[in-house]
């Protein structure tokens, strides 16, 4: 592990603890017919008077976060591969779109508003909004933020997979020599 990778992995746990100390809270109003809304962030201690943590965001803000931290994983590992392989530029620019684009879903999640979640039998969808914006007559759908990532990381897979370098694959047997050589007199090195 590298110094950049250190800070990385070190930023990951700074954002991991800052996730468990203001966890997102909906809140549940007898005037509302006891339909969550989403009611923001609030310190752990003291969470909103009639407030219901909501779980759902919460594993996806983890998860988003270690996804982060791996894509910052790649990113800053040394020059030196371990197995032969390099990561491309074109990997590079889709492991930082990933992450760019997972962090803008969490930012701007889909939410519905609490009138149409009371009427409507099946789930509807108000728009994309800032999270930290009053956002006290909405609620996230989950559903949709969930696929949003999950889209992300299949596209983001792909792309991974076109942009890989494929001259590697087809070796010499005097190239597979060297190869092995190199790593042999790396191990002895390490």
């Amino acid at each position: 592990m590298n110094r950049q990778q250190a800070i990385a992995l070190w930023v990951s746990a700074a954002n991991m603890a800052l996730i468990f100390a203001f966890p997102p809270y909906d809140f549940v109003s007898l005037q509302r017919g006891f339909v969550p809304t989403f009611g923001g962030f609030h310190f752990v201690s003291m969470p909103p008077a009639n407030g219901l943590l909501n779980g759902s965001f919460l594993a996806l803000e983890m998860i988003v976060v270690l996804i982060n931290a791996g894509i910052a994983w790649l990113l800053l590992r040394n020059g030196r591969p371990l197995d032969g392989k390099r990561i491309s530029r074109g990997q590079r620019g889709v492991l930082w779109l990933m992450a760019i684009n997972l962090v803008a879903v969490l930012l701007f999640p889909p939410f519905e508003n609490y009138y149409a979640i009371t009427k409507a039998a099946l789930p509807s969808f108000d728009g994309f909004y800032f999270i930290f914006e009053d956002n006290a007559q909405r609620q996230i759908v989950t559903t949709l933020l969930y696929l949003e990532v999950a889209l992300v990381l299949i596209n983001g897979g792909l792309l991974w997979l076109l942009f890989a370098d494929r001259r590697s694959a087809d070796l010499s047997a005097e190239e597979k020599r060297a190869l092995a050589k190199a790593l042999r007199d790396r191990q002895r090195g390490e």
